[in-house]
């Protein structure tokens, strides 16, 4: 029956997505242009200003231009309908045009004449000016990270960890707004990792390759049913210059260890031809330090403590590249082919001390370990693009993509006891990881003047996993293969999904309506042991959301989803990573797919001020935990379990506050309260804390070419299932100058200023609490160097590039 809706439910895709094409090449329908006219406060014009053309219905951009040299600019083809036009530049306050009436007949508009911004310094002819760090769309909240100080020397998971609402745990887990479920993109791509692995990739990914980051609370049906949570849009940076361009940078940090970043990046444009490279290289040497105490319990009685403090060096070097082509065969076609990788080496030097006693506090063990590992992960992805537009407003793209990730990790535990008197003892562990994933979509869109759009699209990604480890004892001199640790796991994964989105504006109301399914066959199994898993299952996710412009000062919107977070390769995989001779990780291959339902209603206020309301409901939610293992004896796991459910209630607020012309301020404040219930290692939880993030950040346009930023960040006592995580914040500031005439640039920034950045927690069940202290190498100066390098101009008339602007699917993380 399932195969049967399977097949029944792609072949109708197909059927629609042909069925609109069909129809869109044979409506008939007169498009006519809208022009107009740039000029600068005294009347010269104004080139290469950046022109939208948005719906006045919804504020949705229809298309974009660029104005010429005499300042003029020119929309084609555009369906009667209310417009208005949106003009920014660098230098000059925003404009935006009222709404008017475009005809067949063609619109002329009268000239715009832009008006100096407060942050626009005259010297010589040169303006200067900046995007504000964060900025506030109807359905997301944009983090503009390139033309911040604060992005040198940095990683892309340090910019992403100082984001409202966002939050990294100690397993590096990343949560948004106080859940996790989180859908994570580059470029439209899904990362295909999480936890520790999506952590250390971010680690590996420099900042400054960061164009911004977009926070998107509700997705549309468009997107995969994927992250409950929201998600987290990366965009790198694109060179739109025409010529050949490029930039060249290098920083370096100094914490308490070092941290240096280079790299190179060139494009070139002309005519209907695009090409692009980039090469970046990382070193970033960093510690962990973490202190834990453990109490047990029997039958409710205290029976016995542990102390152990632990401390690793972590060197990371990463190397990594893009490259690629985009080829303009027409007006209406664009081919692109792009290829990216990454290798990322990680050595790590442990060592752990700890003591165990009795329920009287008398010494029973006391033992020292080392725990060195080595971890290299080569990683390469290709993809294959093309883009059509039609007369009619239409737009069909289609993408192919294919992606290679190996990993190999080496580790070498080693434990003396001091007391009681025993041989020392030694563990070897070999793991070897292979992913391979293959994904194909198209995606068709269908404009109704400027009224209604409507899309569709399918897409079907298969994913195939294999990891093998190999465990060995070396006790008095004896080597031995541990059969209990070693193992193979293998994972296949096929989802076949198709979508439809209809969104349409009348008057001062705007809706959206989606429907998205999504088939499902997992299987994974072991080569030792009974814990394979067979998964077949069909869903809908139905998506919709409401908006109603009340007047020119008041916004009203509501939004619903149900989403679905599958389980990631890794915390499936049941393999075991020590940590110390009592305490390991270890994935989960019974966890099951966890279903939210997700209502939000928000409020605008001028456009700026925005408050919002969201209610989510999760059922199965899927939680890190740290719990006894089953092994007995006082070990500890790290690992993944299902509760039964998850009740999230979230209040947002972003106020934007200009206190002067040369000072901007932005803070978003993030209020939650989450609630679980469930029953884990013979506890049960049925409760709830109230928790709130505050993000203040200050953008300082100083002229003569330089800049600040300074942030503040506050998370307060939040609860997460079983584990109550204390307050911590930081604060950072960055400066920065332009040289050369702002082809070059320099930037220096000292992040978490008071050494407050620190993880106290403490998790609670009815046999086990366990409070921990931990703590990184935060506390970092960095100095860097920018210089851009070729033509300054863009072309007036620039095309999207092609490119995938989906994601690609999971790999394990634990």
């Amino acid at each position: 029956m399932q195969f049967f809706l399977q097949k029944r439910f792609i072949n109708a895709g197909l059927f629609l997505t042909f069925l609109l094409i069909s129809l869109s090449a044979v409506q008939a329908r007169d498009l006519q242009t809208i022009t107009g006219t740039v000029n600068d406060p005294t009347g010269a014009s104004v080139e290469f200003a950046t022109i939208a053309l948005h719906r006045a219905g919804d504020s949705v951009v229809v298309k974009t231009e660029f104005s010429d040299s005499k300042g003029a600019f020119l929309f084609e083809r555009i369906a009667a309908g209310q417009y208005f036009v949106s003009v920014s530049m660098v230098g000059y306050d925003r404009y935006r045009t009222q709404p008017f009436n475009h005809t067949e007949v063609g619109t002329n508009l009268p000239t715009i004449k832009l008006s100096a911004s407060g942050s626009t310094t005259l010297q010589e002819v040169t303006v200067q000016g900046r995007k504000p760090l964060f900025e506030r769309e109807p359905d997301r909240l944009i983090v503009n990270v390139e033309s911040s100080p604060l992005s040198a020397g940095a990683t892309s998971l340090d910019i992403l960890s100082r984001a409202p609402g966002v939050t990294v745990d100690q397993n590096d887990n990343i949560g948004l707004r106080g859940k996790q479920g989180v859908l994570v993109l580059i470029d439209g791509k899904r990362i295909p990792m999480t936890g520790n692995e999506l952590a250390d990739l971010l680690r590996a990914t420099p900042a400054n390759q960061i164009e911004k980051i977009e926070l998107i609370t509700n997705p549309s049906a468009k997107y995969d049913a994927a992250g409950s949570a929201g998600i987290i849009s990366i965009k790198m940076k694109k060179d739109g210059r025409n010529g050949t361009n490029g930039n060249a940078n290098v920083s370096y940090g100094q914490g308490r260890f070092s941290r240096l970043v280079g790299g190179v990046s060139l494009n070139h444009r002309q005519k209907n031809m695009n090409v692009f490279g980039s090469y970046t290289y990382s070193s970033q040497n960093n510690y962990n330090a973490l202190d834990i105490h453990r109490d047990f319990y029997e039958n409710r009685q205290f029976a016995g403590s542990s102390d152990q403090a632990n401390y690793g060096f972590n060197a990371r070097q990463a190397h990594s590249w893009r490259a690629g082509a985009d080829y303009t065969l027409s007006k209406k076609t664009t081919v692109g082919i792009a290829a990216s990788g990454i290798v990322n080496q990680v050595i790590t030097e442990g060592s752990n001390v700890s003591k165990t006693y009795d329920a009287l506090a008398k010494p029973l063990a006391s033992y020292r370990s080392t725990n060195d590992r080595t971890s290299r992960s080569p990683n390469a992805s290709g993809n294959l693009n093309v883009k059509h537009s039609f007369k009619q407003g239409s737009e069909l793209t289609a993408d192919a993509d294919y992606a290679h990730y190996n990993t190999h990790r080496v580790q070498q535990l080693r434990t003396i006891f001091t007391f009681p008197s025993l041989s020392p003892f030694q563990l070897n562990g070999d793991q070897t990881g292979e992913l391979i994933i293959r994904s194909a979509k198209a995606d068709y869109s269908h404009s109704f003047g400027a009224k209604g759009r409507l899309e569709a699209g399918i897409k079907l990604s298969k994913v195939n996993s294999d990891n093998n480890v190999l465990f060995t004892t070396v006790s008095e001199g004896q080597t031995v293969i541990d059969t209990g640790k070693s193992n193979r796991f293998r994972y296949d994964e096929t989802i076949r999904a198709g979508y439809i989105n209809y969104s349409r504006s009348i008057k001062k109301l705007s809706f959206q309506l989606g429907l998205r399914g999504e088939q499902t066959l997992a299987i994974g199994r072991q080569d030792i042991g009974n814990q394979g898993f067979t998964r077949d299952y069909f869903q809908f996710f139905p998506s919709a959301s409401v908006k109603q412009t009340l007047s020119d000062k008041h916004e009203l919107a509501i939004a619903m989803s149900r989403r679905i977070d599958r389980p990631s390769y890794g915390q499936l995989n049941p393999f075991r990573a020590y940590i110390d001779a009592t305490t390991y990780g270890s994935g989960n291959p019974y966890l099951l797919p966890q279903l939210s339902y997700n209502v939000e209603l928000s409020h605008t206020f001028q456009k700026k001020f925005v408050t919002s309301f969201g209610i989510s409901s999760t059922e199965h939610p899927i939680i890190n935990v740290v719990q006894p293992a089953p092994d007995g004896d006082r070990m500890v796991v790290s690992t993944f379990q299902n509760l039964k459910r998850q009740d999230n209630f979230t209040l947002t607020l972003t106020v934007p506050v200009e206190v002067t012309k040369w000072w901007s301020m932005s803070n978003n404040v993030v209020g939650y309260y989450g609630h679980f219930i469930g029953d884990l290692a013979g506890t049960s939880i049925n409760k709830g804390l109230p928790a709130f993030n505050i993000n203040s950040s200050n953008t300082f346009t100083l002229g003569n070419g330089w800049g600040a930023d300074l942030t503040a960040m506050y998370q307060s006592r939040e609860l997460y299932g079983f584990m109550l995580v204390r307050p911590l914040g930081q604060v950072a500031v960055g400066v920065q100058k332009s040289v050369w005439g702002k082809k070059g640039t320099f930037r220096f920034n000292a992040t978490d200023l008071f050494y407050t950045n620190k993880v106290r927690a403490t998790s609670s069940y009815t046999n086990y609490v366990e409070r921990f202290y931990q703590r990184q190498d935060s506390r970092v100066a960095t100095l860097s160097f920018t210089y851009r390098f070729g033509r300054d101009t863009v072309p007036p008339a620039r095309r999207r590039a092609g490119g995938a602007e989906e994601e690609k699917r999971r790999a394990g993380g634990s």
